[in-house]
């Protein structure tokens, strides 16, 4: 595999801060995604390499490792154990000695930093015999936006990752910010090694009139006023449709009211829902005839006659 410069992928600096990089993979992520690019083979290509960059990058450990071991970071851990410093690296042509760890005494011409994982691999054999390490692939990240609507109920959708199809369950309830994995969905790993898993973090954008917190769901209610004097009932739209419910005589503006079981469903809890609340706002009739207003004065005099 060509080696990928994955600061260049990303179009930042070595200097970027965090921020930087998952504003800028967000950016080239919604370019390059094979849903917007169809049948095109380079878009693809940009793709897998931006999901790779963002895989390393936005991990400070990885990012660390990368900055000193370039392609072969993965072998960080290896190369530290053994006293490698690619910093202490000579030209290939000079014909010097590396002294480094417990590689002094091998000619730098015998092995360049790109096969130096080769080398590594090889040496814990004897004479030619080699015992290869298998390494774990790198876990991949992944971003899923969702209105909160579909958030209701359980859905089941293809996602596109590092070149792949899959399809996978979202069970009702998740909520914003929320990480699921996908075991064994991340990059293929080295020499036999596990692959690693698919991170997938949820946006849930609001969609509704409905305020959420938790399982549990807010809304106003308008209240016409001769209902909420005389009392009768309305109907509070829900996710799951429309109920009716009885409204008291003499209800004040900012009355609350609990709907039980008519929030959000409880991730993974089958039948299991929050509450719903309620507060009522009073609407003031418009337009009066004067019929009305004659009655609405004469309701004004009754009222100033008992104080």
């Amino acid at each position: 595999m060509d080696y990928i410069d994955y600061y260049k992928a990303l179009d930042v600096t070595k200097s970027a801060t965090e921020a930087d990089i998952k504003k800028a993979y967000r950016k080239l992520a919604r370019k390059y995604h094979p849903d917007l690019n169809p049948n095109d083979k380079e878009a693809e290509k940009k793709f897998k390499e931006i999901n790779e960059a963002n895989e390393v990058l936005s991990n400070p450990e990885n990012r660390k490792k990368y900055d000193k071991y370039g392609k072969d970071w993965k072998h960080a851990d290896e190369f530290e154990k053994a006293g490698y410093n690619p910093n202490q690296q000579q030209n290939r042509q000079s014909g010097s000695q590396y002294s480094g760890g417990d590689f002094s005494g091998f000619e730098s011409g015998d092995f360049s930093g790109s096969d130096f994982s080769d080398f590594f691999n090889s040496m814990y054999g004897s004479g030619r015999s080699r015992t290869q390490s298998k390494y774990r692939g790198q876990d991949f990240n992944a971003e899923l936006e969702l209105d909160l609507t579909a958030a209701y109920t359980t859905q089941k959708q293809n996602l596109t990752v590092n070149g792949k199809n899959i399809r996978i369950t979202i069970p009702a309830g998740v909520e914003n910010g929320q990480v699921i994995k996908i075991p064994n969905h991340g990059g293929p790993g080295s020499n036999g090694g596990p692959n690693g898993d698919l991170y997938i973090t949820f946006s849930i954008s609001n969609n509704s009139d409905f305020k959420r917190e938790g399982n549990n769901l807010y809304a106003d209610a308008p209240l016409d006023l001769y209902t909420a004097i005389l009392g009768g009932e309305t109907y509070i739209t829900t996710f799951d449709g429309k109920v009716k419910i009885k409204v008291a005589p003499e209800t004040q503006p900012g009355t609350k009211v609990k709907l039980k079981g008519k929030g959000f469903p409880v991730y993974k809890k089958e039948n299991q829902f929050g509450d719903l609340y309620i507060t009522y706002t009073i609407k003031l009739p418009t337009k009066l005839s004067e019929k009305e207003k004659e009655l609405f004065e004469e309701l004004a005099k009754l009222r100033n006659h008992e104080k």
